[in-house]
């Protein structure tokens, strides 16, 4: 008979003859079942038989206890830091997916908070006290350091995991390894995709990241493993990519689009009753792009260094399309004037002759 040690067999057997004698070893959740059998006397049987007892699923059996530990192991105690319109819009999928969320943020947004069933705490010392997993910055890229540097890093614990979501990030990349002490461990994230891109869900939408430090412990890995798998549940397409990466490409994905947003708001663009696709998609981006702060926009042009080479670029292209089209027009222009000045020139006779009759005169 075959035995497996880390395993009880299942107490309900069916009734089979003795020659063979099954024992259905399985895990109460549907995705983790193992069944062994073993035969004796298998001359007198010309073909095995195959039997799997399953007994009835008890609510507190010794599996169901171990698959429970492991399905809470992955659930994360998060505080977000900078409880606006971004972190309200993380933190609805992290109380869906089961976490336990922590918010604090300048602004008082206790009743928010009590609606999407999240603890508010107006007291940062407060929120450390309660010893969260990780540290999940949402504050705006120009109170990002003030934020940090007035968070009690003391009443943390000292493996606590630091996360921010900012649109740059060289900057907080820095911060994190200037303040916080080496104990603590620092993921660096952008979801490419906000309240408005997202609402409809995840799915599909790129979201980069990158492990800056993190400690060797298993427990430290797995942590930071678990924060990913939020995203990865919502169906995001992680990119690893280092913070200096990140800001080269998103000076122009995100920099540019920005600004000529911003520059679209600047002209009166209007619905009209013959709008064309690529112009309603104008209108849409202008929408989007005016509707963040410009302390946003802001902070991806002064904390990227690439954002001013690509305004440069930019500007040298806008030149470039003017100098088409107005050398364009001045050819026009010229070969108009010269015909003008042929029609000017003086009439002639009949064979190229000049009139000289009496009449002319």
């Amino acid at each position: 008979m075959l035995t497996l040690s880390c395993l009880q067999p299942s107490k309900t057997r069916a009734a089979i003859p003795h020659e063979l004698h099954p024992i259905s070893y399985c895990f109460r959740r549907p995705s983790l079942s193992l069944s062994v059998y073993s035969t004796r006397n298998q001359s007198n049987w010309r073909r095995s038989l195959c039997i799997r007892a399953i007994d009835a699923a008890q609510p507190y059996d010794y599996e169901t206890q171990i698959y429970e530990r492991f399905e809470q192991s992955i659930k994360l105690r998060i505080a977000i830091v900078g409880f606006g319109n971004f972190g309200q819009f993380l933190a609805k999928t992290l109380v869906q997916q089961g976490h336990t969320v922590l918010v604090h943020s300048r602004s008082n947004y206790s009743d928010i908070a009590t609606k999407l069933g999240v603890s508010f705490y107006s007291d940062p010392n407060d929120l450390c006290e309660e010893h969260p997993e990780v540290i999940l910055l949402c504050t705006s890229i120009l109170s990002t350091e003030s934020v940090l540097k007035s968070l009690p890093l003391q009443r943390l614990k000292r493996s606590t995991l630091f996360v921010d979501v900012l649109s740059v990030k060289e900057m907080p990349r820095n911060l994190f390894l200037q303040i916080l002490p080496p104990e603590f461990d620092i993921l660096c994230t952008h979801p490419m995709f906000g309240p408005e891109s997202g609402k409809n869900g995840w799915g599909g939408l790129p979201f980069v990241y990158d492990k800056v430090r993190i400690g060797n412990e298993e427990s430290r890995v797995h942590r930071c493993n678990n924060f990913l798998n939020i995203f990865a549940q919502e169906g995001c397409r992680l990119v690893e990519m280092s913070c200096a990466e990140h800001d080269r490409h998103a000076a122009g994905t995100q920099f540019i689009t920005h600004f000529i947003g911003r520059t679209l708001g600047k002209i009166d663009l209007d619905f009209t009753p013959i709008n064309t696709k690529g112009y309603e998609t104008l209108l849409n981006l202008r929408d989007n792009t005016c509707g963040d702060s410009f302390e946003l926009f802001y902070g991806l042009f002064i904390y990227n260094k690439n954002a001013l080479e690509q305004l440069e670029r930019l500007d040298m292209a806008f030149e470039s399309v003017k100098k088409q089209l107005f050398g364009r027009l001045h050819d026009i222009l010229r070969k108009q004037m010269f015909e003008n000045d042929e029609d000017l020139e003086a009439p002639q006779s009949n064979n190229g002759a000049v009139d000289e009759s009496p009449q002319s005169q």
